[in-house]
């Protein structure tokens, strides 16, 4: 008689009551003790018994139909299924290619009626009690997550998980990273891919010390567990972990996501030839306008229409269309009027003072963090390059490691003179006029003279928002140029030189714009909080 045998358990071997190396000596044992047995073949899996999908399974089947053993022998019927449906289908297909079955540790003959019956029953109660204890282990993840406890599973980017009393605590490293996440999503107006691109190129990594991607940005913006929520089973419930992100920050997180979703309209507009492509918005139903364009019989015209509009039509957003020449227009005239008003900038340089100090603590952690990581890093090369000098290790083995750790230490650098920045912010002074009147001068011979491409990564730099109510009331906020908002470091040569050494970045209004009749007219406007 040829005997293969087949073990299985469902966890790791520490937390078996019988492992794959008990199974394996007994089944060894049973087939000794046998006369005319001899043992040929050993299949084993570490899967659940609920499914036949078992790569050790599967291989035992396929021997079995091509004829290599005669009898297959399992140390309990647990061990081999546990589904009724599972374990009828299994022995149907070993009845087709001629095998018997047999259990070391329960007696019944499967060639009989008897023990087919008796295999059954066996195969109930294996149903039975697996779930049973599903039941008893969902039931008692239930009441450790009412009770605010972390029930398993990949912690939360930020937290650690306290193996005493099972509760979510801070992650030192990761913690003061998260909040800062946050407030550049809603307040600096970044999206998850832009936030991805600082992260890596800040040295931030995941907990699993892999660079960020935006889906990763999206879990954690997503996460509730840092309001003190935890999630188990479609259910929130209270946690006693820290909070990380305040309630009203995460509200507004999770207002602005569920507002871009799939709105093709607020993506990337960098390809797009429209000037003010990606920053009109319509007051009415809080989507941007578009760039569109219309043929007649010997001109081309070019419009910015409201997205919902030329997506659903007039019956869902009936805002008119604006011509685009006469809007670029208009918002370049209100740019250049604006650049000659000192006290507008003195004004939002108290504002941006205010904002600067509100944020002061999350800069101050994050450059805590920053400045963790470098010195570990540092750390991480002494070491590499002692084991080196000792001989421990070859150049091959620590030269590519070594690059990579100090491009890490270099990206952290550059983030930390950012974060100093930031942190000056706060005693920012706001420029003087012969300042004022130098950027002017600059931007007007950049957007008079300057090619298409130049024109607009300076529009998208020094204009923030145009909110239009209609083609009668058109309200442009323009930024304060500084050095810490991105989008003005990464201009091209068109920007003029106070962009990159300013300390400020906030907002100001410019004027009301009409756009009604041929011409764009301009209705001077004040400012307004």
């Amino acid at each position: 008689m040829r005997v293969a045998t087949y073990t299985r358990i469902s966890t790791d071997e520490d937390h078996q009551p019988y492992s794959l190396e008990a199974q394996a000596e007994r089944l060894e044992a049973y087939v000794r003790s046998q006369p005319d047995w001899e043992l040929t073949r050993r299949f084993s899996d570490q899967a659940s018994g609920a499914t036949t999908e078992r790569p050790g399974l599967k291989r035992a089947l396929a021997e079995a139909r091509a004829g290599r053993f005669d009898l297959l022998l399992v140390y309990r019927v647990d061990r081999f299924s546990r589904s009724v449906r599972g374990l009828a289908q299994l022995l149907e297909d070993l009845d087709a290619a001629g095998v018997a079955f047999r259990s070391a540790t329960e007696p019944f003959d499967t060639t009989t009626a008897a023990g087919r019956m008796m295999v059954q029953m066996l195969a109930v109660f294996a149903e039975f009690e697996r779930a049973t204890i599903v039941d008893r282990v969902i039931a008692g993840m239930e009441r450790k997550a009412a009770r605010g406890g972390w029930c398993g599973g990949s912690r939360p980017f930020g937290y650690d998980v306290d193996p005493q009393t099972g509760y979510l605590t801070p992650a030192p490293n990761e913690a003061p990273l998260v909040p800062v996440m946050f407030d550049r999503y809603v307040h600096g107006r970044e999206g998850a891919r832009a936030l991805a691109v600082w992260l890596n190129e800040s040295g931030h990594r995941t907990k699993a010390s892999r660079p960020w991607s935006h889906t990763a940005v999206l879990t954690v913006l997503r996460n509730p567990v840092y309001v003190g929520k935890v999630f188990f089973r479609d259910n929130l419930h209270d946690g006693p972990h820290e909070h990380l992100v305040d309630d009203k920050l995460f509200e507004r997180v999770q207002a602005l996501l569920s507002e871009r979703g799939d709105d093709y309209s607020k993506r990337a507009s960098a390809t797009s030839p429209f000037l003010l492509a990606g920053l009109v918005v319509c007051a009415r139903c809080g989507k941007h306008f578009v760039g569109t364009s219309a043929v007649g019989n010997r001109y081309r015209y070019r419009y910015y229409t409201c997205f919902t509009r030329q997506r659903y039509g007039t019956k869902y957003c009936d805002a008119e269309r604006l011509p685009a020449e006469e809007l670029d227009a208009a918002i370049l005239d209100a740019l250049l009027h604006t650049y000659e008003r000192t006290d507008l900038f003195d004004k939002a340089v108290a504002a941006a003072q205010r904002r600067a100090r509100s944020e002061h603590a999350n800069h101050e952690q994050e450059l805590a963090v920053v400045d963790a990581g470098i010195t570990k890093a540092e750390g991480t090369i002494e070491r590499y390059l002692s084991a080196f000098e000792a001989g421990a290790l070859s150049e091959a083995q620590c030269g590519k490691r070594l690059e990579g750790l100090a491009a890490k230490v270099r990206n952290l650098r550059q983030r930390r003179e950012e974060l100093v920045v930031a942190v000056q912010q706060a005693s920012a002074t706001a420029p003087d006029a012969g300042e004022i009147a130098a950027m002017r001068h600059h931007i007007e011979h950049a957007l008079t003279d300057g090619a298409v491409p130049a024109r607009k990564a300076l529009l998208q730099a020094l204009v923030h928002e145009i909110r239009v109510e209609g083609r009668d009331r058109v309200v442009p906020w323009f930024r304060v140029p500084g050095g810490a908002n991105p989008k003005v470091r990464a201009l091209a040569r068109s920007a003029p030189p106070g962009l990159h050494n300013a300390n400020l970045s906030t907002e100001l209004p410019g004027d009301v714009l009409s756009l009604v009749g041929a011409h764009a007219k301009v209705r001077r406007g004040g400012y307004r909080r």
